[in-house]
């Protein structure tokens, strides 16, 4: 039986695991997380962070595995990228996994090879505040400052001016990693929303092109992703802008398979902004809601594909509107319930909760804090538009 190590257990990660069981793998997991829901599901599980590199590649040694996957994971791509080229074993380039993974570096690539890219400065934390200040007068306001390492908008802040900056450095630091933050001028655009989703690639051309809109919530300056429309709204003109710079990035960095999380803005001549490209599937159930959408499965996918073997993806719209929408608090409790409108429960396709009647709710900053996913499905697009206008009115969280 061959055997397959997935990086990371948690609860979004889960159906990975169930999945390569069902295609008949061996499943090996890493997690540090000793209470993660994964370890359950896996054959055979190691207390072992994801991060940890050499770590990984002694249990991948071990075990003689024959595919690594970081399914849905930012921090896990790396190091699966790099163990798997010491083994031989199907991966991208560990090099270009590394410039998608970090966002100063990622911003170098799309200026040296002619992508849009916002003016933008990095400087480490410790740094002279007036230093930095004093650099941020190089940038036109407003300017947005978050880490190189995370993903989703979590610790990011948008200025208008250097008031709150102390502020803004200090919420980026306790979201980052490697402790190096950046400075960029904020994108005005011509399109309402952030453009996110997931792309699949196979044999180096994207074969699956995902591309939705992302709710945003009313808290947290509308930073915090919330949710995904499809269609996400956008022009044939937008799209195919979208699609060519998708598709040459893509060639640039030589990725040769897999599903990648792409947020993207449009300024206002429709340039094509790649705010991040993420070298894993998307969180918040992204490749389960495009899979609903296309028809297909993306979660095999990304088994197979681990596994060097040809996903079938035969892509057929299926009709209706389409979104999800995650359930959160803005503030800290014991979780009750969820109350789901007369109005829309027709709607909802699927739930996906992940709290028991009495644990702890806290309040929401990124998708680390969700408390659950509601998938659902409208006929018009004015149902859906009614829908992702009044979410806070149709669906709320009860605490106790």
């Amino acid at each position: 039986m061959k055997k397959i190590l997935l990086l990371g257990g948690s609860a979004q990660q889960v159906i990975a695991i169930k999945t390569a069981k069902r295609l008949g793998y061996y499943t090996v997991l890493c997690d540090y997380l000793p209470d993660n829901p994964g370890q359950y599901a896996a054959d055979k599980y190691y207390n072992v962070s994801t991060t940890d590199v050499e770590a990984v590649y002694k249990v991948a040694m071990d075990e003689k595995v024959d595919g690594i996957l970081a399914y849905a994971s930012d921090p896990a791509a790396l190091p699966a990228a790099i163990v798997a080229e010491r083994l031989g074993l199907p991966s991208n380039p560990s090099a270009s996994v590394a410039v998608l993974g970090v966002k100063h570096n990622f911003r170098k690539f799309l200026s040296e090879n002619a992508f849009a890219c916002p003016r933008n400065f990095t400087f480490n934390v410790g740094a002279d505040i007036e230093e930095v200040k004093e650099k941020i007068q190089e940038l036109d306001f407003p300017i947005v400052v978050k880490p190189t390492d995370s993903s989703g908008s979590k610790g990011v802040t948008v200025l208008k001016s250097a008031e709150g900056l102390n502020a803004a450095i200090a919420w980026a630091e306790s979201y980052s990693r490697n402790k190096i933050l950046i400075v960029e001028e904020f994108i005005e655009s011509n399109f309402p929303a952030v453009i996110g989703g997931d792309i699949f690639v196979w044999d180096g051309q994207i074969i699956l092109y995902g591309e939705m809109s992302c709710l945003r919530g009313n808290h947290g300056n509308g930073l915090v992703p919330i949710g995904e429309r499809y269609p996400g709204g956008m022009n044939e003109k937008q799209i195919n802008n979208i699609h060519t710079e998708l598709q040459r990035l893509i060639t640039a960095l030589d990725i040769r398979f897999g599903e990648l999380n792409i947020e993207i803005l449009l300024d206002k001549e429709n340039n094509v902004h790649f705010l991040e490209v993420g070298p894993r599937a998307g969180g918040n159930m992204i490749p389960i809601q495009l899979s609903d959408i296309f028809g297909i499965d993306l979660v095999e996918a990304n088994v197979l594909a681990a596994m060097g073997k040809k996903p079938s993806i035969n892509q057929q719209k299926k009709k209706g509107y389409f979104v999800t929408y995650v359930l959160h608090s803005y503030q800290n409790g014991k979780f009750d319930g969820v109350f789901i409108s007369d109005l829309i429960i027709d709607n909802v396709y699927r739930k996906e909760i992940y709290k028991e009647k009495g644990d702890l709710v806290e309040t929401f900053d990124g998708a680390g804090k969700a408390i659950g996913i509601l998938f659902l499905r409208f006929d018009t697009e004015m149902e859906l538009n009614l829908f992702c206008a009044n979410t806070e009115k149709l669906v709320s969280i009860s605490l106790m």
